[in-house]
């Protein structure tokens, strides 16, 4: 009894940590007043309404949802192609890439950035938004590879090759067999890219030409270099929808696979 009661005042603890400074902004983000930290006695919706009057917040918060989109959907179909690949090639070739396509997930985005942004002046490749794209694409396609590996690891290795036997093509035994089956990985993935380009800063940075800015690079300049800015209490009503909006998307990822596992037993 002592054990489970331990047990859960950790697992408490913990989410209480991730998750209180999260809501406190949720709440913070209705509150009028201008500085961090100062509670007003005024609660409307003045921050939401000065973050979609702002031109230089909506001009950046399009650019980064173009960005994570993009980044995010190359990227599904490049690690879902490449785990794929890899599942059904030789046990060393795949415990080999495997290994490889770890790297970049336990290296540091500084290396990432450094790296790409080196390798583009070497070849003359100015930074643009092409650049941009590249950079994100490394960094969220090996965590789409990850989520898609698992998927594959719990499903039958016989069904593909009983798809053939019954007369189907390799393509179309690959689309209604392979991919059903591996679906919530894919969708993992593409959740965990369209996140991971929405939070980013460091790749971002380096690669983005001086005329683009994404959400965080707004945020950073505007709270390091311009603390005057009058629209930076819109950041709070901001990071309050993107919240919002993550939350939502696990959920419906979480209710997907949940139905598919009920009509899978």
């Amino acid at each position: 009894m002592v054990k489970k009661i331990l047990s859960a005042s950790i697992i408490w603890l913990v989410l209480a940590l991730l998750y209180i400074p999260v809501l406190l902004l949720v709440v913070y983000s209705f509150n009028a007043s201008s500085e961090i930290g100062i509670w007003s006695s005024e609660w409307n919706l003045s921050l939401y309404k000065m973050l979609f009057s702002d031109e230089k917040i909506l001009s950046a918060i399009k650019t980064t949802l173009l960005l994570a989109i993009s980044s995010a959907t190359i990227s599904t179909i490049l690690g879902t192609a490449g785990a794929i690949g890899l599942y059904y090639s030789r046990k060393r070739t795949f415990k080999i890439f495997n290994i490889v396509t770890q790297i970049p997930v336990v290296s540091a985005d500084i290396v990432t950035a450094v790296a790409i942004a080196l390798t583009c002046s070497i070849l003359l490749f100015p930074r643009t938004y092409a650049s941009l794209l590249i950079g994100h694409v490394v960094l969220c396609f090996p965590f789409v590879f990850t989520s898609v590996v698992p998927k594959l690891k719990q499903m039958d290795p016989n069904l593909y090759e009983a798809g053939l036997d019954l007369g189907a093509s390799p393509r179309k035994a690959l689309f209604s067999i392979v991919i059903p089956e591996i679906l919530p990985g894919i969708v993992s993935g593409f959740l965990l890219a369209i996140t991971l380009s929405l939070d980013d800063y460091v790749i971002t940075t380096f690669l983005k030409p001086s005329t683009i800015d994404t959400i965080s690079t707004y945020a950073y300049n505007a709270y390091a270099k311009n603390a005057a800015n009058t629209s930076i209490p819109a950041l709070r009503a901001l990071s309050a929808i993107v919240f919002a909006i993550i939350i939502i998307l696990v959920v419906v990822n979480f209710l997907i696979s949940n139905k598919k596992k009920k009509e899978g037993n």
